[in-house]
């Protein structure tokens, strides 16, 4: 067996913004770890929205995190630069080698990411979604080793002030991508549903919900004063105590969360020490 470490980072795009995300998200590798007893783990931190900081090509496995605002507030910034030139370089990385780096974009992160390949228009919505909320699958899911896993709908936690619409089919064939998941239709409401988790290749993948959360992680963001409001103006507030029971149910919000990101990391596992 390879007792060398398998390396992983995680780059922070929170901006220093106090989140629950990061703590998820290590929580994650910290629970891989203790299932993989046979093979070392190490992973580091990059804040690179805030500090500049990116990791180098020497990792086996990449998340990149949610985090606030627009995803153009930083356009032509030295660390927006090296962030598109690092995903490209591991794109290009996985074109020409057999050992392949596998990366997971999140929220803040799909968006750069729909950028970076043009996968559609990334656009600010009319309104901020906040809560738990379904989410549909497409065809392609029931194929896809991770996301047949989930029910359809599926239950995600949601913060989007941005969205990816208008998916560009003529790319989405150029990179052999799939559209995994959309945006549910609501009654009486007409807009273009969004895209809500790509995989770019069985290697790249990028959910615009939050599958790392958890019910602590949600209940603090619902204690909030602004979010409850929000979340009243938007949906109703028999919707706000409909997310609160979601919390109660293990087939929703825990069910995503231990099916998406396990899965990833799972099969990234397989793939990089076990084939």
């Amino acid at each position: 067996m390879n007792k060398k470490p398998l390396r992983l980072a995680i780059i922070d795009l929170y901006n220093g913004e106090p989140n629950q995300g990061m703590r998820c998200i290590q929580d994650h590798i910290n629970e891989i770890d203790v299932k993989y007893q046979d093979i070392p783990f190490e992973y580091n931190i990059f804040e690179s929205r805030l500090k500049g900081d990116l990791p180098g090509m020497d990792y086996d496995i990449y998340f990149s995190s949610g985090g606030p605002g627009s995803p153009f507030e930083d356009e032509g910034r030295e660390w927006e630069k090296n962030y598109f030139k690092l995903i490209n370089n591991l794109w290009e990385h996985n074109q020409k080698h057999e050992q392949k780096k596998f990366v997971f974009f999140i929220c803040h992160s799909f968006q750069m990411m729909a950028r970076a390949f043009e996968l559609g228009d990334v656009v600010q919505r009319d309104k901020k979604s906040f809560g738990i909320v379904p989410f549909n699958l497409t065809g392609d899911a029931k194929n896809d080793p991770i996301f047949h896993n989930l029910t359809d709908p599926f239950f995600g936690a949601d913060f989007r002030g941005w969205q990816v619409i208008n998916q560009n089919k003529e790319v989405f064939n150029q990179l052999g991508a799939s559209l995994l998941s959309i945006e549910r239709e609501w009654p009486n409401m007409q807009f273009e549903r969004a895209m809500m988790a790509i995989r770019l290749s069985d290697e790249f993948l990028g959910t615009q919900f939050h599958p790392e959360a958890d019910p602590p992680s949600m209940y603090y963001h619902f204690r909030q004063p602004e979010r409850k409001v929000q979340v009243i103006e938007q949906y109703g507030e028999e919707a706000y105590f409909e997310m609160i029971n979601h919390l109660e149910n293990p087939e929703n919000i825990l069910h995503t969360k231990k099916t998406v990101i396990p899965g990833f990391l799972n099969n990234a596992i397989k793939k990089l020490r076990y084939n």
